[in-house]
């Protein structure tokens, strides 16, 4: 029984609806047909995520990758980040973050919470795809179940 079977499916946290519709568009394009969850802000991201009893069980068993912009209404995806990181369930998800800044120090401190992979915005489709190599996620999150 190979639970890693199951598609991932990729968490979308990106309250700019022109970037989120552009990501998902870089996305499709890399040829990555998996759900996309999208949350426009971090308060709904986070029930998803940890559940509402914040304990992040909810997670237990789902194949995650997270698209986390930094700058969010509500809160930091830099909280976000740390919380996932910190989480006993959530803390294997992989986490590209998205941000509009190239600030080093920012960069810096997102890899020191274990972000795995940092896209600077507008997303273009070869950024994009080379973070999805770069995951070397890109083959796994793709393979779709054998059709018999």
């Amino acid at each position: 029984m190979s639970h890693d079977a199951r598609p991932v499916t990729i968490v979308m946290i990106e309250d700019d609806e022109g970037h989120a519709r552009l990501i998902e568009k870089n996305i499709r394009r890399a040829g990555v047909n998996n759900e996309i969850v999208p949350f426009s802000n971090g308060t709904e991201a986070l029930v998803h995520l940890f559940g509402v009893d914040g304990s992040g069980e909810v997670s237990a068993g789902r194949h995650l990758l997270i698209l986390l912009d930094l700058n969010l209404p509500d809160m930091t995806g830099v909280d976000i980040l740390a919380r996932i990181k910190g989480n006993a369930h959530l803390k294997r998800s992989p986490v590209v973050v998205l941000t509009t800044t190239d600030d080093s120090r920012e960069i810096q401190r997102c890899y020191d919470l274990g972000a795995n992979v940092y896209i600077t915005k507008p997303v273009n489709y070869e950024g994009f795809a080379n973070a999805t190599r770069q995951l070397g996620l890109f083959f796994s999150v793709i393979q779709v179940p054998e059709t018999m």
